[in-house]
């Protein structure tokens, strides 16, 4: 089975790519593969957020592997947090508080639209490829949900009623900007 370097220690991201790859291919995360480095994100974009992860993986490793980066814009926050998603509230800030300070932003606002865009960066064999996935969807005015991460409870993808945090994870995956990602990244694979 082919074997693939996952650039991130993000669990739920982890769990999350497994299942979209169907077992078809094998991938470990940095600290299953025994890599123990915090990788910088200081540029403006996800992609060359997620190509600097990848290449800084290949680099040490020479092993294929792959990264993503992924961002909720908002449409009223012009673009907002983007790809300082994670980081939204401050460098040592928990997802809570980026939500708190997203809600807080998003007071009085008539337009709720939103979306989460990833990039999955991959690099076979010193060759670099990338994948976009892109889910639609509209920002909630409170929480609802108690499952997944990020900014899951606030965020309902187009098509549902329900938040990503109230949904199964098959559920999600029906809508995942992460999983419409990775089914091109499988896609690819699978050539």
């Amino acid at each position: 089975m082919n074997q693939l370097i996952f650039a991130t220690n993000n669990q739920h991201k982890v769990e999350e790519m497994n299942m979209a790859l169907k077992g078809k291919f094998s991938i470990k995360s940095l600290k299953e593969a025994g890599i123990d480095i915090d990788i910088p994100e200081p540029f403006n974009t996800l992609e060359e957020n997620a190509i600097t992860k990848a290449r800084t993986i290949y680099q040490l490793t020479q092993s294929d592997c792959f990264s993503e980066d992924t961002g909720l814009e908002v449409e009223a926050l012009n673009g907002e947090p983007g790809v300082k998603s994670a980081r939204y509230a401050g460098e040592k800030a928990e997802f809570s508080d980026n939500i708190d300070k997203l809600l807080m932003n998003m007071q009085n606002k008539q337009n709720r639209a939103a979306q989460f865009k990833t990039i999955i960066t991959l690099i076979i064999a010193g060759k670099e490829y990338m994948f976009e996935g892109i889910c639609k969807g509209s920002i909630l005015t409170e929480r609802h949900g108690g499952k997944g991460f990020g900014y899951d409870p606030v965020f309902v993808p187009e098509g549902s009623n329900k938040s990503f945090a109230e949904m199964t994870m098959e559920e999600k995956n029906i809508y995942s900007h992460r999983r419409k990602a990775a089914d091109k990244l499988v896609e690819f694979l699978s050539k």
